[in-house]
């Protein structure tokens, strides 16, 4: 009869109770991958099963605690992004490797834990950020080039590096004219904005959030209030670009003043304007993208941090559209 051998893995009980997860799904979720056992004795884990199973189960255990110590706030994404990725298994010697510390990079803490890259692609992402004052990000709905563009934002506007971070959005199903809506500015904006809201939101908290509001130096405005103004020692996050048009592209852009940084996000593949080729963020990377000092960061579904399944649904329209273009 084969012995099923075992390995401890000394851990503090909240370590363990972070890497376990929610009801335990975590490890459940490592037991699944590598054909292990997992328990919780205290103290600690242990691992059971053939050694390469183990090995690599360990590695993922220790690459999430290390996470933990960071303060990081785990997730599922990144316990499947461990169980995926090379880097995460043992080496011949049984010493453990971890994600690289780059494609971690810590932009803020957030009332939940550390906000930090979780791809390869995000961490280029936050190093055009870091590096260029106007990026141009590319990248389906899930694949964080809004919620780590705000992150970014709040980083420089907590370390008082700009004064304001402003954003803006185009309203195209309210075709910019937002008169007819009831109430003030923010009220009338805000309904476009629910996605950054809620980004600030869980960076900032509620009651910080609402401060930063009423001081300015957190602003909202539609894109047809921009006009004539120059932002300087800003940031200034243009969201949904590629429901922009060619004139509006060019006007928010030229609003960049002294010491100010912009970052330009949307999705090629989701233009609602009445004519695709009319799009102001498709033209501008046409025009801009390779100009000294601009940076463009191009995600794909394997940056998706959202149900395992959306990068799924991504992918498989973006076949679809290979095919009926001939692979353009």
């Amino acid at each position: 009869m084969a012995v099923v051998k075992e390995d401890f893995i000394p851990l503090s009980d909240a370590c363990v109770l972070a890497v376990a997860g929610p009801s335990e799904r975590y490890l459940a979720m490592i037991e699944g991958a590598f054909k292990v056992l997992i328990e919780m004795p205290g103290g600690g884990v242990i691992v059971s099963g053939d050694p390469r199973g183990r090995q690599r189960a360990k590695a993922v255990v220790a690459a999430l605690s290390d996470l933990y110590d960071k303060g990081v706030d785990i997730t599922e994404v990144d316990v499947r992004q461990l169980i995926e990725q090379p880097q995460a298994i043992a080496d011949a010697e049984g010493s453990i490797q971890s994600v690289p510390n780059d494609s971690r990079n810590t932009v803020v803490m957030g009332r939940r834990g550390a906000i930090a890259a979780k791809t390869a692609g995000q961490a280029a992402y936050l190093r055009e950020l870091a590096e260029k004052d106007l990026v141009f990000a590319l990248g389906p709905a899930g694949s964080g080039k809004t919620f780590l563009a705000v992150a970014h934002g709040v980083s420089l506007l907590l370390s008082r590096r700009v004064d304001r971070l402003v954003i803006t959005r185009p309203a195209v199903e309210a075709g910019e004219r937002l008169g007819f809506l009831p109430g003030d500015l923010n009220e009338k904006i805000d309904p476009y904005l629910t996605p950054i809201w809620g980004a600030l939101d869980d960076i900032l908290g509620p009651q910080v959030l609402a401060k930063k509001r009423e001081s300015r130096e957190i602003e909202v405005a539609p894109l047809a209030y921009m006009r004539g103004r120059t932002l300087s020692y800003s940031y200034v996050i243009i969201d949904e670009a590629q429901n922009t048009t060619r004139m509006q592209m060019k006007m928010i852009l030229t609003r960049l003043g002294e010491g100010s940084k912009m970052v330009v996000t949307g999705d090629p593949s989701q233009i609602d304007l009445p004519n695709r080729g009319d799009s102001g963020l498709t033209h501008a990377m046409g025009l801009l993208g390779k100009l000294k000092g601009v940076g463009v960061a191009e995600l794909s579904a394997d940056d998706i941090v959202r149900h395992e399944l959306v990068a799924r649904i991504v992918r498989a329209y973006d076949n679809e559209h290979r095919n009926a273009f001939g692979g353009s």
